[in-house]
């Protein structure tokens, strides 16, 4: 019977063709499932670089901020009028050099000067007049009836730390200096001077005592009035040569001083000298003076590293005592 299929039976030669095409067929391995398309390289690589772009372009921004910033501040401890040195002491060849100053931690103001002084082989000595009692703990460190002779410790191991040879804290009372009858302070510090012989006094400008404070002002005054008595004696010892004022940075002070700092950038001259402030010294010191530890912050609203790297140096104006002596 016309196509009935009988196993074993040759087949036709049409059946042939289409039973070895599909065993050809069913041996040829069935490719791979395909992954949809990848992205072409620019479609891929797009997202990335713009990502990379505002990150670079974050990154100047900020960075140029910062600098700007930086730069800002700097200005505000910068003072044209003064030529920088290395050393004020070594510039006028000073050889003995003697602080007056009214507190605990005012040497804070000259770390520079002294330390290099020192290194230089000058001879150094300090007089601090109060003892500081009256302050204000920043932070609190102690009972505040102690205050007085923790402070007056603080003055004592900065001034070692400094390198200086010699250092009296006397006790006259802390904000009550111009109270003080003036002639015996100024006999105190005529022999003070006549027992050390200094060539180069550092002192506070009278008008303005780099921050305003009474006291300042009048130990600068009475460092003054006994160098004229000395000038004035005939003796064998009339006084330094030079007479060293530590000035305050103006811009500084009229941006964070409020009316103090007004009053003291009105009464200051423009220094003459800047010279570097020796800043790991004044981080030592501050850690020296626990109970002033963070005067910094709270008299500049910045922290104390930050304001040290804007102010990174210390200005003084020098009086020549042999052309303008203060008899």
């Amino acid at each position: 019977m016309r196509g009935l299929w009988i196993a074993g039976a040759p087949t036709s030669p049409s059946a042939e063709r289409d039973s070895g095409f599909a065993r050809t067929r069913s041996s040829i391995p069935a490719p791979p499932d395909v992954p949809s398309p990848a992205a072409t390289p620019n479609e891929s690589i797009t997202p990335m670089r713009k990502r990379t772009v505002a990150l670079i372009t974050v990154s100047a921004v900020v960075l140029a901020a910062v600098g700007a910033a930086y730069w800002a501040g700097r200005d505000l401890f910068h003072e044209p009028s003064a030529r920088g040195v290395d050393s004020v002491v070594a510039e006028l060849d000073g050889e003995r050099v003697l602080g007056v100053f009214a507190h605990p931690d005012d040497e804070q103001t000259v770390n520079g000067l002294f330390w290099r002084a020192s290194q230089d082989g000058a001879e150094t000595a300090m007089i601090t007049a109060t003892r500081g009692e009256a302050g204000h703990q920043v932070p609190v460190v102690a009972r505040q009836e102690d205050l007085g002779t923790v402070r007056a410790a603080e003055a004592l191991k900065n001034s070692f730390n400094l390198g200086v040879d010699e250092h009296e804290v006397w006790e006259y009372p802390d904000g009550g200096l111009p109270d003080i009858d003036e002639d015996e302070l100024v006999e105190r510090v005529a022999d003070a001077m006549r027992d050390f012989r200094p060539d180069v006094v550092v002192a506070f400008w009278p008008e303005s005592g780099a921050t305003g404070h009474a006291d300042h002002m009048e130990m600068g005054r009475v460092t003054e009035l006994a160098i004229a008595e000395l000038e004035e004696s005939g003796g064998s010892y009339t006084g330094p040569d030079h007479l060293v004022y530590t000035i305050s940075p103006t811009k500084a002070l009229t941006t964070f001083g409020g009316e103090t700092g007004a009053f003291v950038v009105a009464n200051q001259p423009e220094p003459d000298y800047a010279m570097p402030a020796e800043v790991g010294k004044k981080f030592e010191g501050w850690q020296i003076h626990a109970s002033q530890r963070d005067f910094m912050p709270a008299s500049y609203i910045l922290p104390t590293w930050v304001v040290y790297a804007l102010w990174d140096h210390e200005f003084y104006t020098v009086r020549d005592l042999g052309t303008d002596p203060l008899a």
